[in-house]
Parts: C-alpha cells; sequence; structure tokens
C-alpha cells in the first residue's frame, strides 16, 4: 500500500522521473499468434459431445482433446469462476498466470492464450469467443476475466478472520483434483495453481493500487470459450463470492452453478493442425 503521508521529501527531479515514458517489457510483435481463421472454421457445426455442470461454492475436473473446443458458461445466475488447467497427460505442465499477464495483460479475451510455465512455455489453449468483450476498460479500471488473483484461500481466511473456511476456490480446487487424479488431498494440493478468474470483473484502485473485485457483468448465457491446443485436464470453480459483489469467500453471497461444455470440431476442418511443441530453449543455462 502507497504511504499517504510518505516518510521521504520528493527529490528536485521528482517530476522529470515520474514523467519517464514506460517501455513494454515483452513486445509481441514476434510472438507466435493463433490462426483464428482456422479455428473459426473448425468452429462451424462443431458438435457437444460433454459437459458438466459445477456446483455453487464447489469445483469439478474436466477433460479436453487437443483440437477440440470448450466453453465455460454462466447459468441461472451471475457467477464468477476460478479455472486451472494441466497437460492431461503430464501434470507437471500447468497454466503460468505470470507469464500470460506480462504476454498479453491484466486481462484476457478473444485471440488471447494461456500459456503454460518453464521449461514447456507453450500455449495450453487459445480464448476463440467471449460473449463479455464488449465490457472493456470501465471507469475504474475494472474488466474482465483476470490473471492478477491468485485464488481465493483459506490460509488468507484464517489470516484475516482467525476462522476456517473450507468452501474458498483454493480448497475448491483441490478436492476436484484428489477426486480427478486419486490422490490424498495433501499430494493434490501443490497441483492447484494461480488461476484466470473467469468472468470476475478486478482491477487496482489508483490511489493505494489494491486489487479490487465489482460486480461481475455476467449473466445466464455469456460464455468465453477455448481451443485445446494440447490434451487438457481442467478444473473450475464456482467461486463462493458469487458475482463478487460483495463478500469474495463466504456462504453469504448468492452463488449459481456453471456449465462446462465439450466440442468436437467439424471434421476435416483441422487438416494439418499440430499441437504446439514445447520451448525449444536448450535448458542449459549457462552451465
Amino acid at each position: 500500500m502507497k504511504l499517504a503521508n510518505p516518510h521521504h521529501p520528493a527529490p528536485e527531479d521528482a517530476e522529470a522521473r515520474r514523467a519517464i515514458a514506460p517501455v513494454i517489457c515483452y513486445p509481441v510483435e514476434t510472438l507466435p499468434g493463433p490462426d483464428l481463421d482456422l479455428y473459426a472454421q473448425a468452429r462451424e457445426g462443431m458438435e457437444r459431445v460433454a459437459e458438466v455442470l459445477v456446483p455453487p461454492r464447489d469445483a469439478r475436473s474436466f477433460r479436453v482433446p487437443a483440437g477440440h473446443f470448450f466453453r465455460i458458461r454462466s447459468v441461472e445466475g451471475p457467477q464468477v469462476g476460478d479455472l486451472n488447467l494441466w497437460n492431461a497427460a503430464d501434470m507437471n505442465e500447468r497454466f503460468y498466470s505470470g507469464k500470460t499477464r506480462a504476454l498479453h495483460g491484466t486481462h484476457l479475451s478473444t485471440g488471447d492464450r494461456m500459456w503454460s510455465g518453464f521449461p514447456y512455455l507453450r500455449p495450453m489453449a487459445t480464448i476463440t469467443d467471449d460473449t463479455l468483450d464488449w465490457y472493456g476498460i470501465d471507469d475504474f479500471g475494472g474488466s474482465v476475466h483476470d490473471v492478477i488473483g491468485t485464488r481465493c484461500d483459506p490460509y488468507t481466511h484464517h489470516l484475516l478472520s482467525g476462522g476456517d473456511y473450507h468452501h474458498c476456490c483454493h480448497s475448491n480446487l483441490t478436492r476436484a483434483v484428489a477426486d480427478a487424479t486419486g490422490c490424498a488431498v495433501p499430494q493434490a494440493e501443490p497441483m492447484v495453481h494461480d488461476v484466470l478468474n473467469v468472468f470476475m470483473c478486478t482491477g487496482f484502485t489508483r490511489d493505494t493500487g489494491q486489487y479490487f473485485m465489482k460486480a461481475s457483468p455476467v449473466r445466464p448465457g455469456d460464455y468465453l470459450e477455448f481451443f485445446a491446443e494440447i490434451d487438457l485436464m481442467g478444473a473450475l470453480s464456482a467461486c463462493p463470492g458469487g458475482d463478487c459483489s460483495d463478500e469474495h469467500s463466504s456462504d453469504k453471497a448468492a452463488c449459481h452453478p456453471l456449465r462446462v461444455e465439450v466440442f468436437a470440431p467439424r471434421p476435416g476442418a483441422l487438416a494439418g493442425w499440430q499441437s504446439p511443441p514445447v520451448s525449444g530453449y536448450s535448458r542449459s543455462h549457462g552451465r
């Protein structure tokens, strides 16, 4: 938090230092981009082959073969969700929200990709449609589908309130991973990682720089759609904060289910397409 009354006076050249123009850390002109035209053609005539209903204040896992699409859809009422992704064949490869944020920005939409961590660093999924893309950035600096927040968790809840709450998204995802893999909870928990906050409307306050949330603009029927670049296992938590208009982790908020739908592309539409390879870096690290 920024100090309202700093301990140190500003130097004479303070305004000149503040006026230095920013530089983009990761220019993306050479970043390999998705073939959105190919994906759009594959979406035409796609067939729904599976679906999973995620109960309120709980999580469920799902699987998506490479070359298939999946949608996270709002049903019954406004609800946000916390999404984790893994390589279905090797759960050491998982979504890397920090690098995704560095490459695409704080909030994701159509054409942005969810990247895996080191040493893999490849796109796991590409966003192919977003019914909330109209929202943009509001007057508070808020936008939807963030890769800022980590996920609500029982440890921070205990730190701030002194109580135990077992339906935070971290715990929900932990149970979903345990159920999907057959692992005990202590082995499943380290597999849970920072999330894509689907439908959540967030930003940073301009005065203190604090992470904020506000009521999500999502309504029943809205969805966020992805193309699976590799074989995926996912887990989605229907956050106990509901639409995150007030309470973040409690049983007070009105909560609703979320639906995950998996679609097979039109036969032959992806002829010649291949999953992206893992990073070509030598991994020598100078040794």
